[in-house]
C-alpha cells in the first residue's frame, strides 16, 4: 500500500468535464486518491500538478521535477493526447518520450502508474483520424513493456468507456461517471477496493446510451473555440496552476481532496 502519490498530466488527469459546483475539477486521480485513502490505515496524501491544455515535452519539462522533489511512493503519468491532435506529430517519438518519463520516475525510487486515457473518437470530429494515431501510440507503448516497477492501465482499450454515457458535452473530455471509471480500473489494478457509491458497476451492467448528434450549436461552442486556440498558438491551460501543488492529506469523507 503506498502513502503517497502525485498525478501528473493534462486536462485528463487535471479532471476536466468531471467539474463541482464551486468551479473546481474533480477527475480520476482525485478518485483514486480518495479510494487509496479509504482502504489506507493511514494518513494518504496527494498532489496533482497537472494542466490542461499541455502537451507531453511541457508536461515533462514542468511537473516530474516538482513531483519526484516532494518523495511521492505512487506517480502517475498520462500524455500525448494533445500531441496527437495536432496537424503533425511522430506517434514512436511520443511513445518514447512516455516509457523515458517512466524510467525516469521510477529510478527516482517511486513506483510509475503510466495510463492511456480513453478513447473519444465516436463521438468527435476527425474521430477516426484519432482512432489511428490513438491505437498507434497504445501500440507503440505495448512493445516497450512491461518495465519494472510500472503499472500500465490501459483505458484506450476499455470499451466500455467509449459509452456516451460516459462523456461530457464536449465529447472530448470524461463526464464525472467517465472519470469514476478510469479511476476504478487504476484502483482494481492495484488490487484496492472501488467504492460502491461510485456507481460504476451499476452503469456497466445497463444497457450502452443513445449515440448523440452533434449540432451547429455544439461546433460553436466547443470546435470553434478549439481550433481558434490551434491558430494562435494558445492553450486552454494558458495562466493555470496545479490545483494540488504539494502533498495534502486526503479527507476520505470528503467527495474530493482539493
Amino acid at each position: 500500500m503506498f502513502s503517497s502519490y502525485i498525478a501528473i498530466g493534462d486536462s485528463f488527469t487535471e479532471g476536466v468535464g468531471d467539474d463541482l459546483p464551486d468551479g473546481r475539477t474533480r477527475g480520476w486521480a482525485d478518485f483514486v486518491a480518495l479510494g487509496f485513502a479509504l482502504a489506507s490505515p493511514e494518513p494518504f496524501r496527494y498532489a496533482n500538478l497537472a494542466v490542461r491544455g499541455k502537451k507531453l515535452a511541457p508536461i515533462v519539462a514542468e511537473q516530474i521535477e516538482p513531483a519526484l522533489a516532494q518523495h511521492p511512493e505512487l506517480v502517475s503519468l498520462n500524455g500525448g493526447g494533445n500531441d496527437i491532435l495536432r496537424p503533425r506529430v511522430s506517434i514512436d517519438e511520443v511513445a518514447q518520450v512516455l516509457v523515458d518519463a517512466a524510467d525516469r520516475i521510477v529510478a527516482s525510487g517511486s513506483h510509475m502508474l503510466l495510463l492511456s486515457g480513453a478513447n473519444p473518437s465516436a463521438h468527435v470530429p476527425l474521430g477516426g483520424l484519432v482512432r489511428k494515431r490513438g491505437d498507434a501510440l497504445a501500440h507503440a507503448v505495448h512493445r516497450m513493456l512491461p518495465r519494472e516497477n510500472v503499472t500500465f492501465v490501459d483505458n484506450w482499450s476499455d470499451e466500455g468507456l467509449g459509452d456516451i454515457r460516459y462523456w461530457s458535452a464536449d465529447r472530448l473530455h470524461l463526464n464525472p461517471l467517465g472519470h469514476a471509471r478510469v479511476a476504478s480500473n487504476v484502483l482494481t489494478a492495484f488490487g484496492i477496493p472501488v467504492p460502491e457509491e461510485w456507481g460504476v458497476a451499476e452503469v456497466a451492467a445497463t444497457p450502452p446510451g443513445e449515440r448523440t448528434r452533434r449540432t451547429a450549436e455544439y461546433y460553436r461552442t466547443y470546435v470553434l473555440p478549439w481550433v481558434g486556440r490551434r491558430l494562435t498558438g494558445r492553450s486552454s491551460g494558458d495562466g493555470r496552476a496545479a490545483k494540488i501543488a504539494t502533498l495534502t492529506v486526503v479527507d476520505p469523507t470528503m467527495q474530493t481532496p482539493l
